[in-house]
């Protein structure tokens, strides 16, 4: 596969620390020192769906097709408003692709979706199942937030990314991993209890939950082996590497993993300050920022490594 184009779209309101701090037991100093968060952009009067069909036209213009020439699309989303119908048909739809020649599906691999959406593209193009595929990450994590708690609530971020892929040979390693840890990080939908539910207690409604402590440490323990393994894997060194995108969970997280590698800060790039994490959308506006300011240059060798719910890591390496 190759990246033939990149775009990205954000909401309009952006909500600093301090405004949280108007009705959180927080300051800005606070979130500051154990996140590196300053601010983040929270969906208000957009359609969350809109930000999506945005920041893929976006990545279709950048990449010289024109949305009729996309035979595939798949979406990256942990949490919207629909269930149903998934959000890659409503992204079609929005772009007005009619079909019906065009396959669309979602993933929910968490905040390492659009690693593992990449690795599922290269292997839709290597069997000739699909010439230019859309890949989308979209992501309304507000909206699981328990706004009373101030544990969570100050991390996360509205966003949405995407990119446009083809055939080609710019994949140079893919490293995919799942470990059965699912009480980490949770989620669960609201559900209301049937006429002929017999159990007690049932939930009818469940914000996020996150064991901080057992987060950072996976995150930073299997993003460095995972690199470490697939650098060396791949015949190649850290050096060799132009751009490390880590997925923009804490800043403080991506510190300690870049230390660990011995790897300059000049080749992390992060938004998490600006953008809070966005889930599997961080690293692919990551990309389309580097790629529209020229920090990111045709040649470049990329590694993109995200960890998330599950506890499931993803890395990949590629030529841009």
């Amino acid at each position: 596969m190759k990246i033939i184009g990149t775009g990205s779209a954000i909401p309009k309101k952006t909500v600093t620390n301090d405004m949280l701090s108007e009705f959180l037991d927080t300051s800005d100093e606070w979130i500051t020192e154990r996140t590196g968060i300053k601010t983040r952009h929270i969906i208000t009067t957009e359609r969350f769906e809109d930000l999506a069909t945005e920041a893929a036209s976006r990545a279709i213009d950048a990449s010289g097709l024109c949305p009729d020439d996309i035979d595939y699309i798949i979406c990256s989303n942990v949490s919207n408003l629909y269930v149903t119908p998934h959000l890659a048909a409503i992204v079609q739809n929005g772009l007005g692709i009619k079909g019906p020649n065009c396959p669309t599906m979602d993933v929910n691999v968490a905040c390492v979706g659009f690693v593992y959406g990449l690795d599922l593209c290269d292997a839709l193009l290597s069997t000739g199942r699909a010439r230019n595929i859309l890949l989308v990450a979209a992501e309304e994590c507000t909206r699981f937030c328990d706004w009373t708690d101030r544990n969570c609530s100050v991390l996360f971020g509205d966003a949405a990314a995407a990119v446009v892929v083809t055939k080609g040979d710019s994949l140079v390693a893919s490293h995919l991993t799942s470990v059965p840890m699912p009480d980490v990080i949770v989620y669960k939908n609201p559900m209301e209890p049937t006429p002929f539910e017999t159990r007690e207690g049932i939930d009818t409604h469940k914000a996020l939950e996150m064991k901080g402590r057992e987060v950072f440490r996976n995150a930073v323990t299997s993003a460095t082996r995972d690199i470490s393994q697939i650098v060396e894997s791949a015949g190649l060194s850290l050096d060799d590497i132009d751009h490390f995108l880590l997925h923009q969970a804490n800043l403080r997280i991506n510190e300690a993993i870049r230390e660990k590698l011995n790897q300059p800060e000049s080749k992390f790039p992060t938004n998490v300050q600006m953008l809070g994490n966005t889930s599997s959308a961080s690293i692919p506006l990551l990309l389309d920022s580097g790629v529209r300011e020229g920090r990111i240059r045709r040649g470049d060798t990329l590694l993109l490594s995200a960890f998330g719910a599950g506890f499931v890591t993803g890395v990949i390496i590629l030529k841009y």
